[in-house]
């Protein structure tokens, strides 16, 4: 049960506010029908051929897994690149874009997710930081060079079954060896950060001209902290929805709600 008087003071911190933060985990997803890939039980159920094979999310998402098998790694990236382009976002980005309107510093976007969702729901590019890189971009596996580049021309053919990319994996265009996203792997020393670092470098500059901030954070757990600390260490009045992992330091206000429900009732207390 939510209280009542957390929604109504949370409400009163929006109205204040000149700057909304929105940082957001995997949680932020789960209402527009994205998987939950939490646990093994829950990944291996999205890509039963990894399960068969007792592949791990950890294994897959991984460098070296383009290196040892680049059509099994490239048949994972390639679903995912697939599903992100056809899953429409849910109402709720387009409600967190409304409580911010009033705000004269109006929003940023913090997230780990790579899916693209925020773009596609209509903040702009230079309103979002994708601290662990996105799937709509590309780069050369080896790197041979500091380059990234749009996903956009590829087009994956995959065969569900086998997890397996059929048609020919992206190449780098300058030295023609394998291309993958431009996403921070587990044990990746081959990632080029330098597009998610100038976002980072948006965002700061964007923080220090905010006087009164609020962060809402939505669906972003304690497995991988990264968004957490970031909410935390912001500077701003902290709103954190996560029906499993509500808690906050002192002074904060943790909703246990899902990412849909939890912003629709901050949206209809700010407005009621």
């Amino acid at each position: 049960m939510v209280d009542a008087a957390d929604l109504a003071r949370a409400a009163r911190w929006l109205a204040d506010a000149d700057g909304l933060l929105i940082t957001a985990g995997a949680g932020m997803g789960i209402d527009s029908g994205l998987p939950d890939f939490r646990g093994p039980g829950g990944f291996w159920a999205v890509y039963p051929a990894l399960g068969r094979a007792r592949i791990a999310f950890e294994s897959i998402a991984n460098p070296a897994a383009f290196a040892a098998d680049p059509t099994l790694a490239w048949g994972f990236y390639g679903h995912r690149l697939d599903l992100y382009r056809r899953t429409e976002p849910h109402a709720g980005f387009a409600l967190l874009r409304d409580i911010a309107a009033g705000m004269v510093h109006g929003a940023r976007v913090f997230t780990s997710n790579v899916d693209g969702q925020f773009q596609k729901a209509g903040f702009a590019a230079d309103e979002v930081c994708e601290v662990h890189g996105s799937i709509h971009h590309l780069q050369c596996s080896q790197p041979c060079r500091d380059s990234i580049w749009p996903a956009a021309d590829f087009q994956p053919d995959i065969d569900g079954d086998a997890c397996r990319l059929r048609n020919a994996p992206p190449t780098c265009p300058h030295c023609g060896a394998l291309a993958r996203p431009n996403i921070l792997m587990f044990g990746d020393w081959q990632w080029i950060e330098r597009r998610s670092l100038g976002q980072q470098q948006g965002l700061v500059r964007w923080l220090g001209a905010v006087e009164r901030l609020v962060c809402i954070e939505i669906g972003a757990g304690s497995h991988i902290p990264t968004v957490r600390h970031f909410s935390e260490q912001c500077g701003g009045r902290l709103i954190r929805l996560n029906p499993g992992e509500a808690q906050v330091p002192a002074g904060g206000i943790g909703l246990a709600l899902g990412g849909l429900a939890g912003i629709r009732a901050l949206h209809t207390a700010l407005n009621g």
